[in-house]
């Protein structure tokens, strides 16, 4: 009898732990800087290394956490997680900072020196042993390579440039520049490209690179700049190092003691990777709460071309992930890393970037890229095409070796492309399912947002908060895609006649549709929402466009609704006939912008525009028969709230408000962090009459007013725009124009008053460049104006 109540006591005992939840089971592995690798990993004990831990957990088959103590742990190779490490679910391992301690994970080394004078304010040192020296930190500030121009933090484009950097004066002022960078934008200024210096001869560099671009048009003849030159190692916080000698120069920066200053420099360009495959994944790992720092740039690893795109790729980043299943990153901060933040390479399945911090990296933070074998019938280059006949008509992917089902949320993403220009908060190719949700993103030379080619589609983008975007490249959005899938011809004529004699080729890549909801976004240098050549089958509704308006060059089956345009309106332009493209309730405070419409697609009507002008400009174009003109009758413009009042006319054509509190990232420490998006001033006054003096390019400029404006700057008429001031630092002043001086037209467009003014900027903004004619001392000139 008492074994019988043994045994029963015994299975009681067993089932009541099986109903416990697996946190009752999880076991904790301690990692410290003062640990051993020979210490068990108690708290007591603590092991030494990441590696370490990896491998005692192999044999821990319930929940773990490994928790890493204060300090900063320096990598000499990345650590790497396998299929072996892989865990089943109900026993995942976290590798996790411990609460509220600071743990840094970084790739630099150490490096010993002793100072000496070398001239004037700077300093030498021999380095012993084989260090890489891509970038320098001195206490933990970053300082930059000796260049030209010398980095000036208000200038438009890479912190500086000069367009006589490869001028036969310059490159003969230089010794031996093997080794320098020049780095330039693309000539239409659609990226970027990169080139090391591999020698001189006389006045004429020998260069090695330029292939970060898949849309080959060589540099930008104005905005480039050189690093890494000896010679040019003449301003405070400068560095060079001589290869051959293993001497580092040094300009100290004034609140840096050498005496006791630490000097880091990366040595690797990934922390972690979690490298499985489809068949054989990588499962239930997560890395939480870490600093990641200091990897080696990896702009002259840019050399895949993504699918008939400018776009070209590094497959890595600070964390890598290839062949995953339910691994994250979470809570951790991307400080300054060299290339991109976190890259999900080919087959990845709910897998997730979730309450992070990137800042001031070196290329994008989050990207999402498919394996192109995956794809059928691909091309590479913008001008590339298979023929008909050649074409695989399977719709959708070939393999399942793409990303899909992942997640990017509340995270948020600032100071971007610090190095590469053609980059993104989030970039998707190749993939299908990826939510990007409740992300602040901002301070970026590019896109926020960027989703490369239709395949495979059924991408969530919601509730994010996008802005302060293209800053340093032309002709794109805070939100910008393309399509060029398999029904896309480089020949406008012929691709014409393709789609039509066969439309059942446009959703074979871009089967699933893609949703654009509940956003805020403004770009100031472009569009706010972008949908570039091809892009197709998208669902747009609910967003706030504050600056750039919204655009849909060709493609098909697009609807855009219940969205509002804050001083701009709908932009769409060269579509194709039979498009099936609706636009519709919708606000927006200008008229239409098209270029080359011939056929306005399955609807465009039910929308409100800010005057009957306006409307009826597109009631000629036979559209919006039923839409209406009126003040919007915005609850609160000034303070970002565009809901309607009741009784508002947008409600009397369909428009439905949405939420205006729930843009960008929710958690409240990145909250905390985050700057605020600048609100517009609407350039419409509140009795519906044109605005009469505005703020533009940084200068205030008003309406000429009557006979003694015309009498005082001797204009033939009373048409034009006053410019009452502007900063030295403004870009209309750097441009070269002056108080007084009156704009008469702007892209060979007349230009009567601010309203005009503002109506044609909003058209060529994206050119990034234009041509303004303005009186000074009763004549008339002329000078190109850029936009940034």
């Amino acid at each position: 009898m008492k074994c019988f109540l043994l045994r029963f006591a015994q299975c009681r005992l067993l089932a009541i732990l099986l109903t416990l939840p697996a946190t009752a089971f999880s076991a904790d592995i301690y990692v410290s800087k003062t640990g051993s690798d020979q210490n068990p990993g108690t708290k007591e004990k603590p092991l030494a290394t990441i590696s370490a831990a990896q491998i005692k957990i192999r044999n821990i088959h319930e929940p773990v956490t490994v928790f890493l103590r204060a300090g900063s742990y320096f990598l000499s190779k990345p650590i790497i997680f396998t299929p072996q490490d892989s865990r089943r679910a109900g026993q995942e391992a976290t590798f996790k900072a411990f609460p509220g301690e600071k743990v840094v994970i970084s790739g630099a080394a150490e490096i010993p020196v002793k100072w000496s004078v070398y001239k004037g304010n700077i300093q030498k040192a021999t380095v012993a042993g084989n260090f890489l020296f891509d970038q320098l930190f001195i206490d933990g500030q970053k300082l930059r390579m000796a260049r030209y121009p010398n980095y000036d933090s208000t200038a438009s484009h890479f912190g500086g440039y000069a367009a006589d950097v490869l001028s036969p004066s310059k490159i003969k002022s230089w010794k031996n520049p093997e080794g320098a960078y020049i780095h330039a934008l693309h000539k239409h200024e659609w990226g970027d490209y990169h080139y090391v210096v591999k020698g001189k001869s006389a006045d004429t560099l020998q260069l090695e690179g330029g292939y970060q671009n898949n849309r080959q048009m060589g540099m930008h003849d104005k905005y480039r700049f050189i690093e890494n030159v000896l010679e040019e190692l003449d301003a405070p916080g400068e560095w060079f190092f001589d290869k051959k000698t293993k001497t580092l120069y040094l300009y100290p920066p004034a609140n840096i003691d050498l005496k006791t200053a630490k000097i880091l420099s990366p040595q690797i360009k990934h922390l972690f990777e979690f490298r499985g495959t489809a068949t054989s994944p990588v499962r239930n790992i997560h890395l939480e709460g870490f600093e990641f720092a200091h990897t080696l740039r990896t702009f002259m690893d840019t050399k895949e071309p993504l699918l008939r795109s400018d776009w070209a790729i590094y497959r890595g980043g600070a964390v890598v992930l290839e062949g995953t299943e339910q691994v994250s990153v979470n809570r951790c901060y991307f400080n300054a890393v060299g290339g991109n933040g976190v890259f999900f390479s080919n087959y990845n399945r709910k897998s997730e970037v979730s309450g992070c911090h990137f800042d001031n990296i070196g290329a994008s933070a989050v990207c999402f890229v498919g394996d192109p074998a995956a794809v059928r019938s691909p091309s590479f280059e913008y001008h590339e095409s298979v023929a008909y006949e050649k074409l695989d008509k399977t719709p959708g992917p070939k393999t399942n070796n793409y990303p899909a089902d992942c997640k990017v949320y509340d995270n948020l993403m600032q100071g971007l492309g610090q190095v590469e220009k053609q980059v993104a908060g989030v970039q998707i190719s190749m993939s299908m399912d990826i939510t990007v949700s409740h992300n602040t993103i901002y301070n970026i030379p590019r896109s926020g947002i960027n989703v490369s080619e239709g395949t495979w589609g059924g991408h969530i983008i919601e509730f994010n908060d996008v802005f302060n975007t293209v800053q340093e490249t032309g002709d794109h959005g805070s939100f910008n895609s393309w399509g060029r899938d398999r029904y896309w011809h480089p020949d406008r004529e012929v691709m014409d006649k393709l789609a039509a004699a066969h439309p059942e080729l446009i959703l074979l890549d871009a089967g699933k549709t893609i949703i654009i909801r509940n956003n805020r976004f403004r770009c100031d240098h472009g569009w706010d929402i972008d949908l570039d050549d091809g892009s197709s089958n998208y669902h747009i509704y609910n967003n706030v466009c504050l600056n750039g308006g919204l655009k849909l060059r060709e493609g098909f089956k697009r609807i855009v609704e219940n969205n509002i345009m804050i001083n701009n309106s709908f932009h769409p332009h060269v579509w194709f006939a039979e498009s099936g493209d609706v636009f519709r309730k919708n606000i927006v405070t200008k008229p239409y912008f098209p270029i080359q419409i011939k056929s306005w697609g399955e609807e465009v009507d039910y929308n409100l525009f800010p005057d009957q002008n306006g409307l009826e400009k597109s009631q000629a174009n036979k559209t919006d028969a039923h839409s209406l003109a009126g003040d919007p009758m915005f609850v609160d413009a000034e303070s970002g709230n565009y809901q309607v009042k009741p009784g508002g006319p947008a409600l009397k054509v369909g428009f439905v408000n949405f939420p205006m509190d729930q843009f960008g990232v929710v958690s409240p420490e990145l909250k905390a962090k985050a700057a605020k998006v600048p609100l517009p001033k609407l350039n419409v006054l509140d009795d519906g009459q044109a605005a009469k003096e505005i703020s533009w390019l940084g200068g205030k400029l008003r309406n000429v007013n009557g006979l003694g404006d015309r009498s005082a700057y001797g204009l033939p008429d009373e048409k034009g725009v006053v410019l009452e001031n502007a900063a030295e630092s403004s870009i209309l002043a750097r441009a070269g124009l002056k108080k007084g001086d009156v704009i008469r037209s702007l892209n060979k467009r007349n230009i009567d008053n601010v309203t005009e003014l503002l109506d044609v900027f909003q058209e060529v903004n994206w050119m990034g460049e234009g041509e303004i004619e303005f009186f000074r001392n009763q004549q008339l000139e002329k000078r190109a104006l850029p936009f940034k």
